[in-house]
């Protein structure tokens, strides 16, 4: 079981940034990392061609609920901001993704915009960055067309290697660093992507997971036949889907615009669990727990975010933000989500495990 440990509300500072440029429907612009002390959090955040890091502080703080198990935010002290200067884009930037590397001293940032210009930097988690590594990967058709969402997944167990995703040219494009693999083309609009972590297949570094209009499509890397699409699984028509993402135990999860998330198991493609209209609005963003395997974190457009239990069909706790998202985020190696809204503030709620009561028999202590 889990449960909210804090929820924090922290305010980008009008000098380093006062206008966020608008953002997608789907919400990819932000991306966290907490810090090896546990004492702050890393944001990174996205608008127009520049990459902005805020520290924010996770001192420890009294938690206060309202009604239906509603989060209320207290203040939260912004500790350093700055410009981030490795990710000179040209174009609006789209989607920002940290990854974790062998090091705990070491992750990977990623940035693509909206023509499928991919930056990724090496950063080191010390007071003298001196390992600036930092490549860049133009598109494989150049960038020629209308710029769109574009969205961007790295590999969980091989970071090198990334798949890149544009919404308008219907094709995604998988790298490894600046080598590029190959690519699919998509029958509709892809609106979400994410490698699969599970252990049912030989070499799990080859399936992607692909949310392109109501279907979700399995592409595998190793495949030819069908253009390399190996499953395809058909939602209502009509209802587009704007999220997915998988866990490690191998199941699928897809959320949009029918507010409904399903759950699948790669074994046998089918539905293990559909929880119908657990949202108001339409669903854009969605992250499994990494302490729970039965908890998912839903987001939606209607400012709401919530933590349930998609097997019992049941909502633990929510918070709301403030205006419309332009990100959200969970850490990779942790249980602090978070949500970058329109209005400038950056909301970051720490989970943990829910201590559960052991009773003794009579006689104990």
């Amino acid at each position: 079981m889990l449960e909210a440990k804090s929820l924090r509300k922290a305010v980008v500072p009008p000098t380093l940034l006062q206008y966020p440029s608008p953002g997608n429907l789907q919400s990819t612009r932000l991306a966290l990392h907490v810090n090896e002390d546990d004492s702050s959090c890393s944001a990174y955040i996205a608008s127009g061609r520049h990459i902005y890091k805020l520290e924010i502080s996770l001192e420890d703080s009294s938690l206060t609920r309202g009604k239906e198990s509603l989060l209320i935010p207290v203040p939260a002290q912004v500790l350093h901001s700055s410009l981030v200067n490795r990710c000179p884009h040209r174009s609006e930037i789209q989607s920002v993704v940290l990854t974790e590397t062998d090091s705990k001293y070491c992750f990977i940032l990623g940035t693509v915009d909206c023509y499928g210009h991919l930056f990724v930097s090496r950063l080191v988690t010390s007071d003298q960055d001196v390992d600036r590594v930092t490549y860049s990967v133009l598109p494989f058709d150049n960038g020629v067309g209308e710029g769109s969402w574009a969205g961007l997944s790295f590999n969980p167990s091989q970071w090198s290697m990334a798949a890149v995703a544009r919404s308008f040219c219907k094709t995604i494009d998988v790298y490894d660093q600046d080598i590029h693999l190959r690519s699919f083309s998509t029958l509709w609009y892809p609106s979400s992507m994410s490698f699969l972590q599970s252990s049912f297949y030989a070499n799990e570094s080859s399936i992607l997971a692909v949310a392109e209009g109501c279907q979700l499509t399995i592409w595998d890397l190793r495949m030819k036949e069908n253009g390399g699409c190996i499953q395809r699984i058909y939602g209502s028509v009509g209802d587009i889907l704007y999220a997915v993402c998988s866990n490690s135990a191998g199941n699928i999860a897809v959320g949009g615009a029918d507010r409904t998330v399903t759950i699948y198991d790669p074994r046998r493609w089918s539905a293990l669990a559909r929880w119908v209209h657990c949202s108001k609005y339409e669903i854009t963003g969605l992250a499994f727990s990494s302490l729970e395997s039965n908890h998912i974190y839903i987001q939606g457009v209607d400012y709401e975010v919530f933590c349930g239990k998609w097997k019992e069909k049941e909502k633990v706790f929510s918070f709301r933000g403030d205006s419309n998202w332009l990100g959200f985020s969970k850490c990779s190696n942790r249980d602090v989500i978070g949500g970058w809204s329109d209005s400038g503030s950056i909301f970051l709620a720490d989970i943990t495990t829910k201590e559960q009561e052991i009773k003794l028999p009579n006689g104990f202590p």
